[in-house]
């Protein structure tokens, strides 16, 4: 559940505040011509190769992350740490964007839902910063481990039961995507209905597919589910953020539970497929997954270093020009860290081993992911429920005929087709999605009942109003 954690967008209208309604500020100069695309299919097919060759141009290149949209690339660690350990130099409120705030990146380019300004934990610094990161790390806090690793293995139980009888499967669309959905679901309260319409909102936004009607879906989804849990509060994420002392407002609780919709659910399912990959296809771990949860943990592990599930993100802007190891880094020039880049350096050959975590999969500094404790107990448990069922698992074609889904920003494959010995299971076409009452309760604290307190700035147009934001009108 990194913060999102993703690809390409759907559009997204300026918020309120953001220099693109206040006319066309000066622009800075702009970055020099790309070294390499980060949107076509064959960077999505090999990125480890043009990771290679954008490293030796030096620690920070320039590339293009959509037609259009330029950005630096920080493909060394140093770098990356210095970056993100940085905060007065660089800035992570995407209201800095020049080529957004100017025109140049038009509000309808793909990447612009994963890079503009939303008024929550991750564009934001200082003092809101810790507000609302505290609201949301307090309320995370209250989800109990042992509660939560019990729900993920019941849903990853009835996932299985359904294609176990069918002796192949596809692990990304009938697994690895579903269950982060349904571990979602629980934790914010949130109904099968509503869900459903979440994650294909949010889908769209990570693909770009029909990007207008994504960000209309998972918006109106949002919206619903934060006046449910207003009208009938539980104990779940949704009901603690409402009731947290920092008294997030609408549009607040509106942008933070789409972060944490972004990381919980594509990320995860990332981390989740990349992680079956190499068990399946990595000799290191043949004969031994059915062996305990040390395999999982040194495979989530590599995976975290070599192929993290976001593997370009973290985006920050220089706040004035400043000079990196003899480049210049522009004023309100993006700067995407590449985590899968920084993690593969070559000075750090000998760290990349099992159990130094280390790695930036979860970024570093004061925007550090506070939720991946919960990230890697979900997909260990998920990893290790399905190798318990079924050890005799195996890749149903060569891993190097795979693919990967093109997209600057995540690393994920398209599909992860398997096959094993047909075991016992329910019946595919009857077996419920849903949990059994007896799973319900993953965290402690106020009961259903728990009163939620309006915002002070609460009012009947607000929703018409944070509507019509998202339309741009």
């Amino acid at each position: 559940m990194t913060p999102p954690p993703g690809a390409h967008g759907a559009a997204a209208a300026p918020p309120p505040g953001c220099p693109a309604h206040a006319g066309t500020p000066g622009a800075p100069a702009a970055p020099a011509a790309p070294a390499a695309s980060l949107y076509a299919p064959e960077f999505a097919a090999d990125p480890a190769a043009t990771y290679a060759r954008l490293r030796a141009l030096g620690p920070v290149v320039p590339v293009e992350l959509t037609s259009g949209v330029r950005a630096r690339l920080v493909v060394g660690y140093e770098a990356a740490l210095h970056v993100l350990r940085s905060p007065e130099t660089f800035s992570k409120d995407a209201r800095l964007w020049a080529d957004f705030a100017n025109g140049t990146v038009p509000p309808d380019s793909p990447v612009v839902p994963m890079m503009a300004f939303r008024p929550n934990a991750l564009f934001t610094h200082g003092e809101e910063h810790r507000r609302l990161r505290e609201a949301i790390t307090d309320s995370l806090a209250r989800v109990e481990s042992d509660a939560l690793r019990r729900y993920v293995e019941h849903a990853a139980e009835m996932l299985i039961d359904r294609f176990a009888p069918a002796g192949r499967a596809d692990l990304l669309g009938q697994y690895a995507r579903v269950l982060p959905l349904l571990v979602f679901n629980q934790m914010f309260g949130c109904p099968p209905g509503i869900g459903d319409r979440l994650v294909e909102g949010m889908s769209g936004i990570f693909d770009g597919v029909d990007p207008e009607r994504a960000n209309a879906l998972l918006t109106s989804s949002v919206l619903e589910l934060i006046a449910l849990k207003r009208e009938r509060p539980g104990p779940d994420v949704t009901s603690w953020l409402l009731a947290h002392p920092a008294r997030l407002s609408e549009e607040e609780m509106l942008h933070t539970l789409v972060v944490l919709l972004g990381a919980g659910t594509e990320p995860e399912q990332n981390l989740i497929a990349n992680s079956l990959r190499l068990l399946l296809s990595d000799d290191r771990f043949a004969g031994d997954l059915a062996g305990g949860s040390m395999p999982v943990e040194d495979a989530l592990d590599e995976v975290l270093w070599t192929d993290p599930p976001m593997a370009n993100y973290g985006v920050h802007y220089p706040t004035h020009d400043t000079m990196y190891e003899g480049t210049v880094l522009e004023q309100g020039v993006p700067l995407v860290i590449s985590f899968a880049a920084a993690n593969n350096d070559p000075a750090l050959a000998a760290d990349r081993r099992a159990g130094n975590r280390a790695h930036l999969a979860w970024s570093a500094g004061p925007h550090v992911c506070p939720a991946q404790g919960p990230a890697r107990l979900i997909a260990g448990v998920a990893i290790e429920t399905l190798l318990d069922r079924l050890p005799d698992l195996e890749l149903a074609v060569p891993a190097g005929e795979l693919r990967w889904r093109p997209g600057p920003f995540h690393r994920a494959l398209a599909t992860l087709p398997v096959r094993f010995p047909p075991a016992s299971g329910a019946s595919g076409a009857s077996a419920p999605l849903s949990p059994s009452p007896s799973t319900l309760d993953l965290g402690t604290g106020p009961a259903a009942g728990m009163p939620v307190p309006p915002h002070p700035a609460r009012s009947h147009g607000v929703w018409g109003k944070l509507r019509a934001w998202w339309r741009g009108e």
